[in-house]
């Protein structure tokens, strides 16, 4: 499975990544992410997962990371929203550390893998002082940008060689033919984080206006597995199978 975004606009554009858990977690591992994994989830059910499930994970869950097939019209009503945004003066601006959760707009195409990646590990909370090495690009690339506007934090990470260059080396590493960095592609990537602020379950991507706070239509679920699982569904209700979903876990000893 390959990244898609709509291309249109997009002035940089990256080789998109391949859907696997190794690949993912050897391109956190490169930012300076120590002591997580990406790891498969193989059903969408709670009793499955949980620490006495068939197919529990390793726990805590920080984020999921939902890969699934996009169609014209998604991609049109997403192009639509921030546009209508942009022109009513709702467009999202927030920055800093009071903000929920730490959202990036995408502006490089092909990059959702990488938009995803960004979202999962910059919401770890107090978890991140642990997992996240001191002096690493990511470190120093947060320190950076999470007091900038969402603009000049795009900006930043078109700007950033050393996300690029891990980007590129990830991005080869695949079992699959690498595609050309301009290609359309079939599938996007979305993640769900639980915020260090609220406790509200967010759906971060980077192709919307900012976050989305998915409290309410959790009822009020706070826990991520539970509720990250919820919002899943809501995202394969229809049946479709072509989806992968992967969660963001202490690395197994």
């Amino acid at each position: 499975m390959m990244s898609s975004t709509p291309l249109a606009n997009k002035k940089i554009h990256y080789i998109p990544l391949e859907s696997d858990p190794i690949i993912f977690t050897e391109l956190i591992q490169a930012l300076g992410v120590n002591s997580l994994q990406f790891h498969d989830v193989l059903s969408l059910e709670f009793e499955d997962l949980s620490p006495s499930g068939a197919l529990a994970l390793p726990g805590p869950v920080y984020a999921f990371i939902l890969a699934f097939p996009t169609t014209q019209e998604y991609e049109s009503e997403l192009k639509a929203a921030k546009q209508r945004a942009r022109l009513d003066g709702t467009q999202y601006q927030g920055s800093g550390h009071d903000e929920p959760v730490i959202w990036f707009e995408q502006t490089i195409g092909n990059a959702c893998g990488l938009y995803a990646i960004l979202h999962a590990v910059s919401n770890l909370g107090a978890a991140g002082n642990t997992h996240i090495a001191s002096g690493s690009v990511l470190e120093r690339f947060l320190a950076e940008c999470i007091l900038l506007d969402p603009v000049k934090r795009a900006a930043a990470l078109e700007s950033s060689q050393a996300i690029a260059d891990a980007h590129r080396h990830a991005a080869t590493q695949g079992s699959t033919a690498v595609p050309d960095a301009e290609d359309e592609v079939d599938f996007h990537y979305v993640c769900f984080v639980k915020s260090p602020k609220d406790g509200h379950i967010y759906e971060l991507d980077g192709d919307r206006n900012g976050f989305v706070d998915r409290d309410a239509f959790l009822d009020g679920e706070r826990d991520l597995l539970r509720g990250g699982l919820q919002v899943v569904k809501s995202f394969t209700k229809n049946g479709d199978k072509q989806f992968q979903l992967m969660a963001l876990v202490p690395t197994s000893v």
